[in-house]
């Protein structure tokens, strides 16, 4: 019987196992996870949110390969304020570099928030500057390019100051803190 598990990666932590150096922070450090549980996709160090562990490799091989899309959402918080010109880039697809080529995104949902997403405050706290606004957006993307969705924002004029991705398919991290991890008896 596979075991799945729900993490909240806090910013900070590798999306692995081995430390790549004694001060990395890694996903053993969060939670005794079974020996052969690993997380399917993976978020940088600098990115929080969603992480899906399990030790079902059948489930792992289809979500990660490209020919069977699914759809992962992350709410990102840039410096500006992104115009219609700019959702209207990311929502046909945008050209971004990703190992040295040029790479046109598919495309994405993209929506500017009203208000900021129901996240705890991160630690360290994003930096502030008083004279540059800054604003939320929602990007939901088919696809999973090393550091897409940060490439994506850049492109467009907007860096990011932090990102979240709360929602991979039917799961998601509402009402979860960074850190937690539950367990599924099943994945949905």
């Amino acid at each position: 019987m596979s075991s799945y598990f729900l993490l909240f990666k806090p910013y900070g932590y590798l999306s692995q196992f081995t430390r790549e150096s004694p001060e990395h922070k890694t996903l053993g450090d969060l939670f005794p996870f079974p020996k052969d549980v690993y997380p399917v996709g993976r978020l940088d160090l600098d990115s929080e949110g969603l992480l899906l562990l399990t030790d079902d490799k059948k489930l792992n091989k289809r979500v990660l390969d490209p020919s069977s899309p699914h759809e992962r959402t992350y709410w990102v918080q840039v410096e500006g304020i992104p115009d219609t010109g700019a959702l209207e880039a990311w929502q046909k697809g945008i050209m971004i570099r990703v190992n040295g080529k040029n790479y046109q995104t598919l495309p994405a949902k993209a929506r500017l928030l009203t208000e900021p997403p129901p996240l705890p405050e991160r630690d360290p706290p994003v930096r502030f500057r008083k004279h540059i606004p800054t604003s939320w957006l929602e990007l939901t993307l088919v696809e999973g390019k090393n550091r897409q969705v940060r490439r994506m924002c850049a492109k467009a004029g907007f860096p990011v100051l932090r990102l979240v991705r709360c929602r991979i398919g039917k799961l998601e991290i509402t009402g979860m803190e960074p850190g937690e991890v539950r367990k599924l008896e099943q994945f949905p």
